[in-house]
């Protein structure tokens, strides 16, 4: 048996975090929760860089970047997942259908797009390179969404309560934070270790140079 005092200490943790999901806090926490997992999920990925390349360095300002666009989905999501309960409530197999179809068709590009765009105004680049990045790998990131998310929304809108939608969206989706990453800098080349494009030309040059015949013997 514990003691009253041990016992007293345990409901004090048990209802401590619910403040957490009620009210403006619950808009705080989707906010935090959304930035600091994006931001893991970069930090697993610069992980599994430096082990490919052990010489390369980790970029913290990358990293920061994702933090801040993270952040800036959370409100997002948080009055996204409002309307869509308002709007088809209930926990019936059709109703939670429409749901996840609706986020796939709506909220899944939304998202996509916000993220490709946010990251290059972070990282420096206009919007209209913004959007160029995210038309060519749209199609790539929408096809792996749908083969992640809606098995995920199914759980989220069928077992779980409205409150711990954003939360448990961003907890979930630590790995597909880490490809998010992935995907947006994939391309990124080290300018120390790239040949200039004047460089590789000559090189090319050279190689289909044909050769010089032996000169005859006077």
């Amino acid at each position: 048996m514990l003691p009253r005092a041990g016992k007293e200490f345990l409901v004090r943790i048990q209802f401590s975090w619910r403040p957490f999901f009620q009210g403006r806090y619950l808009l705080l926490t989707n906010t935090l929760s959304g930035g600091g997992m994006l931001a893991l999920g970069d930090i697993l990925q610069q992980s599994r860089e430096t082990r490919k390349e052990p010489g390369r360095v980790r970029d913290w300002k990358r990293t920061g970047c994702m933090f801040v666009v993270g952040c800036s989905m959370g409100p997002l999501l948080h009055y996204w997942y409002g309307w869509l309960d308002r709007v088809y409530v209930g926990k019936a197999m059709k109703t939670v259908g429409k749901k996840v179809l609706v986020d796939q068709l709506i909220a899944s590009p939304t998202i996509g797009m916000w993220y490709f765009l946010g990251m290059g105004l972070m990282e420096g680049h206009s919007l209209s390179e913004g959007w160029e990045e995210f038309k060519d790998k749209f199609w790539e990131f929408y096809k792996a969404d749908w083969c992640v998310w809606p098995a995920a929304q199914m759980i989220n809108f069928y077992f779980l309560s409205p409150k711990f939608r954003v939360v448990y969206i961003n907890f979930i989706t630590l790995g597909w934070d880490t490809y998010l990453s992935y995907l947006k800098h994939r391309d990124n080349v080290d300018p120390t270790v790239a040949m200039p494009d004047s460089s590789a030309e000559d090189v090319r040059h050279k190689a289909l140079q044909p050769s010089k015949p032996l000169e005859e013997k006077s």
